[in-house]
């Protein structure tokens, strides 16, 4: 007999990627072994040279189809084995390894939009809803719209194995979060783009997209981030590294902006909880900063920051890799 290994890999779309997935019927007994797929149609390699490698890194159990049915996190790879130029985890893993021991831990907020028919979902045909205020945590079918496909994708995610610590109804009609971490540099990138695939192949079957464009609705909306929770084992036992960590972040402000996904100046616009992208900031229990140190931190004088800016279609590899490196490199003097 035999199982099926869903394989998934980041495609070479600029400036945001996509996820692209094929299955492969495997031998019993087998590991899922390295695979091509075509990269002149994923925009990965020319027609005249087109071979592209999914190297797998990562196999979880398959809770859709079930069984001894696998889903593969790949790494996209040339024909030389070496990584694709597209490949961003190589970045996440180098981090790791200089800084691993620092223990990075991550948790990112991955927040959404549902749409049906070609509007976000739960919204009036031609029209608004009514003005955001009753949403965010909102119970009841007048304020929550998708809750089916939440539900479906929590459990999928946790029969999956990964590290999912929660969801919620977001601030926009239609809007929601889930939450993975806390785990490594490498791990949360594995664990969001494997929480992301299983997220749009449930709304399938419900005739639902999921979309992480960080203003999916121009005006007074909330957009869509992935916000990024951050510490060392410096930072978990004190509070200067916490203040350290900070600085550090503000000393490379743009550089992070511009890989913190496209459209940022949309969402970074200082309304909507958010600070101005072009500035930063830090402060305590401040969500109109930059970067939120929580409230218990500060009266624990110790734990971790938020990153409030990388948006929804941010790469997680990306974020984790830049943060790992920027705050461990100055923790590390």
């Amino acid at each position: 007999m035999a199982y099926r290994a869903e394989y998934i890999w980041i495609d070479g779309r600029k400036p945001t990627a996509l996820l692209r997935s094929k299955t492969k019927i495997v031998p019993d007994g087998a590991e899922p072994p390295v695979w091509g797929f075509d990269g002149s149609s994923t925009e990965q390699a020319p027609g005249e040279s087109s071979d592209c490698v999914l190297n797998p890194v990562r196999i979880v159990p398959d809770p859709i189809r079930g069984g001894d049915d696998v889903l593969v996190m790949c790494e996209v790879l040339n024909t030389d084995m070496t990584p694709h130029e597209s490949n961003t985890r190589r970045r996440a893993v180098a981090a790791l390894e200089k800084y691993g021991d620092q223990e990075p831990w991550f948790g990112m907020e991955q927040e959404y939009t549902f749409y049906k028919d070609g509007r976000p979902h739960g919204w009036p045909i031609g029209g608004f809803p009514a003005p955001q205020g009753g949403y965010y945590c909102g119970i009841g079918a007048d304020e929550i719209w998708g809750r089916e496909v939440v539900e479906d994708h929590t459990w999928a995610c946790m029969e999956a194995g990964l590290s999912i610590s929660g969801t919620n109804a977001e601030v926009m009609i239609g809007q929601w979060e889930f939450q993975i971490g806390p785990v490594d540099t490498v791990a949360v990138g594995d664990e969001i783009w494997l929480a992301r695939w299983l997220l749009y192949r449930i709304a399938e079957d419900y005739d639902i997209s999921a979309s992480l464009n960080p203003k999916p609705v121009k005006g007074d909306w909330n957009g869509a981030g992935m916000h990024t929770n951050f510490s060392t084992n410096a930072m978990r036992e004190g509070w200067d590294p916490i203040f350290k960590a900070c600085e550090a972040l503000g000393e490379v402000a743009q550089e992070h902006v511009k890989n913190y996904g496209a459209g940022i100046e949309e969402r970074l616009s200082g309304l909507h909880e958010t600070a101005p992208w072009s500035e930063y900031s830090y402060g305590v229990s401040d969500r109109g900063a930059s970067v939120r140190i929580p409230w218990m931190v500060a009266n624990d004088k110790k734990g971790y920051i938020e990153d409030r800016r990388p948006n929804a279609n941010a790469d997680p590899y990306v974020v984790a890799a830049m943060i790992t490196e920027t705050c461990c490199s100055a923790l590390a003097e």
